[in-house]
């Protein structure tokens, strides 16, 4: 159940990385701010997550 999670954490990355590129392109450094914040969380969320499932990494908690 888990790694559905963290495929739904990695699709809002997706989304959000596409956010940065319109923003860059459109120069609203406000939601550049926010959409770069939103990548750098929920990628390390989705990435971490997904690592934990699939291997049994030390970092991961039971």
């Amino acid at each position: 159940m888990r790694l559905v999670l963290g495929i739904l954490f990695l699709i809002v990355t997706i989304v959000a990385a596409i956010s940065v590129f319109r923003q860059l392109k459109l120069k609203n450094y406000f939601a550049l701010g926010f959409s770069g914040l939103t990548v750098l969380a929920f990628g390390f969320f989705s990435i971490a997550t997904i690592i934990c499932e699939l291997t049994a990494a030390p970092f991961c908690s039971s």
